[in-house]
């Protein structure tokens, strides 16, 4: 919920990428806190939200997107095709559920243009995990792989996506900022631990990041995946600690569940590409590097956008939507066969 990420892509839906722009819209802080109290609770999340929240999360996304138009000197009817992947606030596969707040057919109506939203949910129903989405799209990216690799994704949960020359994998590894955000929230009223600094100059608690790390979920077979607030009841304990004490555990059990993951991966991959904002933080960098001893770079290296990776998939897979090709896989959602989904709306 930093900010509504838009990418203006030409792409096939399969080799073709090719990003012209990335721009960033907004929520009022209103509009923001509205949300983060509603993920809060983890009733009010998982019920059907009421119509003015979706309406207010849908219209900010359009302006979004005119906004991205507007700034490319082009028109509405010039846009073929438009991925809306909404606003997540609750994710419970184990239910076949998960909630995306977002009104396809409104945005449609506003911007003249078919939208695709709803991504998630035909996965979840045929008993997939439903997240994460995005390995298909890394993997298209990529082209050519020699050497086994690994593309982690830290938002607010934390995943991979695996790539050797024969297999592709993917899972939810565990907390990704959303924790460590939420915590420097509470304590010091600011979106972030910019740059790990007060990680930095706190000390871990050992046995809180152990018995963490002892949840079940990490032992699981993948695909498996998260909701953002999944490790919420566990962080009590972290409450009794100093700020820096508390970021510096919560970064620490980040990290550990990334390097835990390779438990699960069939080979060692031979290089890392960390996207999202989590790759902001030097310091969660750094400390991946020293524990998992393979060279860890952020995915600019390749001349990826960081920050768009995400908004570049979800258009990606709109045209993946409409053409019926795939948008999960067995080994990436669990699902039993590789699955399309999505819904379209036409104005």
């Amino acid at each position: 919920m930093d900010a509504i990420d838009v990418a203006l892509v030409d792409t096939d839906g399969e080799t073709h990428i090719h990003c012209r722009d990335v721009g960033v819209g907004t929520y009022d802080h209103e509009l923001r806190e509205i949300l983060l109290k509603r993920l809060a609770d983890p009733e009010l999340a998982s019920a059907p939200p009421p119509r003015d929240l979706v309406d207010a999360v849908t219209d900010a996304h359009c302006r979004a997107v005119e906004e991205m138009v507007t700034s490319n000197h082009l028109a509405l009817d010039e846009i073929d095709l438009i991925g809306f992947h909404g606003q997540t606030i609750f994710h419970a596969p184990d239910r076949r559920l998960t909630i995306q707040i977002f009104d396809g057919a409104r945005a449609s109506r506003r911007l003249k243009t078919p939208v695709v939203s709803d991504f998630r949910t035909a996965d979840v129903l045929a008993g997939g995990q439903g997240a994460p989405l995005a390995p298909l799209f890394h993997r298209a990216k990529f082209g050519d792989i020699r050497e086994p690799i690994a593309v982690v994704n830290i938002g607010g949960v934390s995943n991979i996506s695996y790539f050797d020359h024969d297999t592709i994998l993917a899972f939810d590894t565990g907390p990704g900022s959303a924790l460590i955000d939420d915590f420097i929230r509470r304590r010091r009223g600011l979106n972030y631990d910019e740059d790990g600094w007060i990680a930095r100059s706190g000390k871990i608690n050992c046995q809180i990041v152990d018995r963490i790390l002892s949840i079940s979920y990490f032992d699981q077979t993948p695909p498996k995946s998260l909701d953002r607030n999944y490790f919420h009841k566990a962080m009590q304990e972290i409450e009794s600690l100093s700020d820096a004490d508390g970021a510096a555990t919560l970064l620490d059990i980040t990290v550990k569940s990334i390097a835990k993951s390779r438990e699960h991966l069939p080979q060692t991959p031979q290089q890392w590409f960390i996207c999202g904002g989590g790759r902001h933080n030097l310091f969660l960098l750094e400390r991946l590097r020293d524990l998992i001893g393979a060279p860890i770079n952020p995915v600019e290296i390749l001349g990826w956008n960081g920050d768009m990776v995400e908004a570049e998939c979800f258009a990606w897979l709109a045209v993946r939507v409409v053409k019926g090709l795939p948008l999960s896989l067995p080994t990436t959602t669990g699902v039993p066969y590789p699955m399309t989904g999505g819904r379209v709306d036409y104005p």
